[in-house]
């Protein structure tokens, strides 16, 4: 079983050929993208908002100190007392 649609193939496809040419930009910044793995995201960012077949993305990865068994900081710390001279 595909698991990206027909749909999504096409959209890749044309945002490819933008980044080729140079015209695709990226989304807040407005920058010129430059990297293939990043116009290959926008291309099934924008299949996904289109309603194509494609699969969920993949959730971060999180650090945690609880997992890996370190030492935990301790909120608020130690403060600097200031000094008031007159």
């Amino acid at each position: 079983m595909a698991r990206y649609g027909k749909k999504a193939g096409k959209k890749v496809e044309k945002v490819m050929k933008e980044k080729k040419r140079g015209t695709l930009k990226s989304g807040r910044s407005g920058k010129k993208v430059k990297s293939r793995k990043q116009a290959i995201a926008i291309g099934l960012s924008e299949a996904r908002r289109s309603g194509a077949k494609v699969p969920k993305k993949k959730a971060a990865k999180r650090k945690s100190s609880a997992k890996k068994g370190g030492a935990r900081k301790k909120k608020g710390g130690a403060k600097k007392k200031r000094s008031t001279k007159k």
